[in-house]
C-alpha cells in the first residue's frame, strides 16, 4: 500500500468555489453554506484508509452536523480507471455507511485541484468566514494498526471551530491512497 501525504495547504486559504452534483444528480455549490462553517473531505470507495475510518466519519459527520458544522464529501477518482468509485458504486456505499452527508461527483478533478486534494481521505475545515483552520488526518489510526479510530485530530479542530477559536497549527497531514488522476 503506497501512501500519499496530503499537501498541507497553506492555513487562511480561502474555501474554493464549487458546484457539483452528488450521486444522485441533485447539485450542491459551496454558496449554499455561506457564513457556515464547512468540512469538505475528499474520499471515495475503494481505499483501504478510507474504508478504515467509513464508519467513524458517518459518525462523526452527523455528530457535529447537529452542533453546526456542514460536511460535503467529494470523490475525485477517476471512475473509468477506478469503476468501485462510479456515481452508482457512490450511492451504495453512502447506503452501505450511513452517509447523510452530500457525496458529490468531481467528474472533471477541477475541484481537487482547486483545493490541492491529493488523497483519499483528505480533509479541508473551513470556519464561518471560509478560510482554512485545519488541513490533516482524521486521527493517527491506519490500516493494519491497532490504534482505534476516534477521529481526534478532527474533533479538536471542528470544536474550535465551532467555538469560534483556530485550532491548534500543530496539524499533522492526511495519508492515504492517492488521487486517482485521469
Amino acid at each position: 500500500m503506497a501512501l500519499t501525504p496530503s499537501k498541507m495547504v497553506g492555513l487562511g486559504s480561502p474555501l474554493p468555489a464549487f458546484n457539483l452534483r452528488d450521486a444522485h444528480g441533485q447539485p450542491i455549490s459551496s454558496e449554499q453554506f455561506q457564513g457556515r462553517p464547512v468540512l469538505v473531505a475528499f474520499i471515495c470507495n475503494h481505499c483501504p484508509f478510507v474504508q478504515h475510518i467509513a464508519y467513524a466519519f458517518s459518525d462523526f459527520a452527523q455528530e457535529y452536523r447537529d452542533h453546526g458544522l456542514e460536511v460535503v464529501a467529494i470523490n475525485s477518482n477517476d471512475a473509468t480507471s477506478h469503476p468501485d468509485d462510479s456515481p452508482e458504486q457512490m450511492v451504495e456505499e453512502a447506503r452501505r455507511r450511513g452517509y447523510t452527508f452530500p457525496y458529490l461527483v468531481d467528474e472533471t478533478q477541477k475541484v481537487a485541484r482547486a483545493f490541492d486534494a491529493a488523497c483519499t481521505p483528505d480533509f479541508f475545515l473551513y470556519d464561518r468566514d471560509h478560510r482554512l483552520a485545519y488541513r490533516g488526518q482524521f486521527d493517527a489510526s491506519r490500516p493494519g494498526q491497532e490504534l482505534p479510530v476516534t477521529g481526534k485530530d478532527l474533533r479538536a479542530a471542528a470544536d474550535a471551530v465551532l467555538s469560534g477559536e483556530p485550532p491548534s497549527p500543530d496539524q499533522l497531514p492526511a495519508v492515504g491512497c492517492s488521487i486517482k488522476w485521469k
